[in-house]
């Protein structure tokens, strides 16, 4: 709980910052916060609590998420650093707006009632919209912002009715409340059920399932590039958080229910999110679908609700997110230099910059699933899981989506070491931003190398 009272107070100094004149020290206020508040919350392992009437609950669960959920918000501000010294955007508003998103993550992740649910997804949200669209005479951008504004409104109306219908049956928000009347009565109404799907809806959108991902090409292709990364990392992270709490607590004993429903989803996911990523020639809608693929895989754990998938669940988020921030970093650079996110900026890369795409190449290696990168041991463990639980079909449809996958992110690969550029220049980063990239680089590999080491994080 102190995390989230830390974090609020950040996004309260970050707006105010620029008044009181800190405008060229907020982000070092933010980074040395951001780290305090990450000790803080490992300081809390094994200390689960009950906040605010059962609002929020702090248990080894919602630890372990905070935890990434801070050290992703870190590493993207490392990241994002030179596209907010370039005076491209005002650093104070758009920090605060990360910071207050980053809070409604945090809560999305440690609630124990559906109204916390509720709010957590709507300050995730509200800030990301106005960051979309800020790059106010960008026509694309304005797109973006109405297109994520009006598909979000419409899932929070799915969200607050299936919430809705769920109260109306169990008489309470409350997780334990709900988990003990769905243990003790045999026989629910067909109204609990329909709330359950309409929920399903309303986090289906944010996690950019099928069928309702169609938002997210046009909104990451819009949007400015470290905003894209923000909503494609943190924010579906938070989203897969609040989902497998959810379900895992609630539902677990319905899930005979639901489950082929979320079958046909996570099947058509992949098969869609891989497939359309084929044909795609812009690198940030390339990336979308990767993304709505990648969403697709993350939510097999929610067929199996175990303490191993839970772990399967933080691993994949982990794997996926920090090789996504670093692939979304280097497009910020090719688009710097270059003009604009086509494969073809990506033409020469390896002699321009040959760290640069050293970083992008090992990135989506780990995206595709190829060792010693970490997203093959992440996807080997989740695999492995399911194939536990008998899930056979499902896990060859996902080695088909990943067999795929390595078409058009090898596409990327070989434009960068096989293809000649017509722009022969050389391609510059400051030394601040190689030593990140580089870390990021070796933290890839030695999370892939050493994956026992991170297994077995979350005890509930």
């Amino acid at each position: 709980m102190n995390v989230l009272i830390i974090i609020s107070i950040l996004g309260i100094v970050a707006m105010v910052s620029e008044i009181f004149g800190l405008r060229k020290s907020i982000w070092y206020i933010v980074v040395a916060t951001l780290t305090g508040a990450f000790i803080i919350n490992l300081n809390d392992w094994d200390t689960a609590r009950r906040y605010y009437d059962d609002m929020v609950f702090i248990d080894n669960y919602a630890i372990a998420f905070m935890g990434l959920l801070l050290f992703l918000a870190f590493v993207w501000f490392f990241l994002s650093k030179d596209q907010y010294e370039s005076d491209q955007f005002n650093t104070s508003d758009h920090y605060a707006q990360i910071i207050f998103s980053l809070t409604g993550a945090l809560v999305l992740v440690s609630y124990a009632n559906l109204s916390m649910l509720f709010l957590g997804v709507e300050i995730m949200s509200i800030p990301l919209y106005i960051l979309a669209g800020s790059r106010k005479k960008d026509l694309a951008s304005n797109e973006a912002a109405l297109k994520y504004f009006m598909m979000g409104a419409f899932a929070t109306g799915f969200l607050l009715f299936g919430i809705t219908l769920i109260y109306g049956v169990v008489g309470s928000f409350n997780l334990s409340q709900i988990q003990h009347h769905v243990s003790e009565v045999g026989n629910l109404p067909l109204m609990f059920y329909a709330g359950v799907v309409m929920i399903m809806i309303g986090l289906g959108f944010k996690v950019s399932a099928f069928p309702f991902h169609f938002w997210a090409p046009d909104v990451y292709e819009g949007a400015p590039v470290m905003i894209s990364a923000f909503m494609a990392t943190i924010v579906k992270a938070a989203a897969f958080g609040g989902f497998y709490r959810l379900f895992s607590v609630c539902y677990t004993d319905i899930s005979g229910h639901w489950a082929g429903t979320l079958s046909i989803v996570i099947g058509t996911t992949i098969l869609i999110g891989n497939t359309l990523a084929v044909y795609q020639v812009n690198m940030k809608r390339m990336l979308a679908y990767s993304g709505i693929a990648q969403a697709g895989y993350l939510l097999l754990t929610l067929l199996v609700l175990t303490n191993a998938s839970a772990n399967a669940l933080i691993f994949y988020i982990a794997s996926y997110a920090i090789a996504t921030l670093c692939t979304f970093g280097g497009l910020y650079w090719v688009i710097k230099f270059r003009g604009n996110d086509a494969l073809d900026s990506f033409k020469g890369l390896g002699k321009s910059n040959p760290i640069l795409a050293l970083a992008m190449t090992i990135s989506m290696l780990s995206l595709a699933g190829i060792p010693p990168a970490v997203g093959f041991f992440a996807k080997f463990y989740l695999f492995t899981v399911l194939l536990e639980k008998g899930f056979m079909p499902l896990v060859l449809l996902s080695v088909l989506g990943s067999l795929i996958s390595v078409y058009y992110y090898f596409k990327i690969i070989i434009k960068m070491y096989g293809t000649a550029s017509d722009d022969t220049s050389t391609l510059y980063i400051s030394i601040f931003n190689k030593a990140v990239l580089i870390i990021i680089l070796v933290a890839i590999l030695a999370i892939g190398i050493m994956p026992n080491f991170f297994l077995g994080i979350i005890t509930q």
